[in-house]
């Protein structure tokens, strides 16, 4: 019998968390890990008491021809990681790691290549968690300091999106 990895067990319940996500364009699943403790989940969706896009039909970024990455602003949803961080205390966030694994909302399958954006990328970095962990395959994925974020701002190359 093989185990799963201790990463690939945390990624398996954040792809199992992104299929409460209400996104009809991507679906987010985030966890919070510390000390082998899981600190807090969160998906993307809109706040609480509010339509979802999933219960109003529609995506409003998607109607204005809006590409990934940018225009936040016009989007209904917290992102997974921004539900997973107000779910949790900073004091329990220090040092930890941040699962996160995206999945497309029409037939589960894990989309490759995605990261946080800038906005939660700074969330994090304030949040305390020193490591992100996004899943790329079933038992692949890429590790992410936010030490690097720190230091390789990239809120400064002007470039928009992810």
């Amino acid at each position: 019998m093989k185990r799963v990895s201790k990463h690939n067990y945390y990624l398996d319940i954040a792809q199992t968390v992104s299929e409460r996500s209400t996104c009809m364009r991507r679906r987010f699943g985030a966890i919070i890990v510390s000390n082998d403790v899981i600190i807090s989940t969160g998906y993307n969706g809109a706040p609480r008491g509010r339509r979802n896009c999933t219960d109003i039909g529609s995506c409003t970024r998607d109607n204005m021809g809006i590409p990934r990455g940018e225009r936040y602003e016009l989007c209904r949803a917290v992102h997974a990681e921004a539900n997973a961080i107000i779910s949790a205390s900073r004091e329990n966030m220090l040092d930890s790691t941040l699962y996160m694994c995206c999945t497309d909302p029409t037939d589960g399958s894990i989309i490759e290549g995605v990261c946080s954006c800038m906005m939660c990328k700074r969330m994090i970095i304030n949040a305390g968690v020193s490591r992100v962990i996004i899943r790329e395959t079933k038992d692949e994925y890429t590790v992410y300091e936010t030490n690097d974020w720190v230091e390789n701002d990239d809120s400064l190359s002007g470039k928009l999106g992810y």
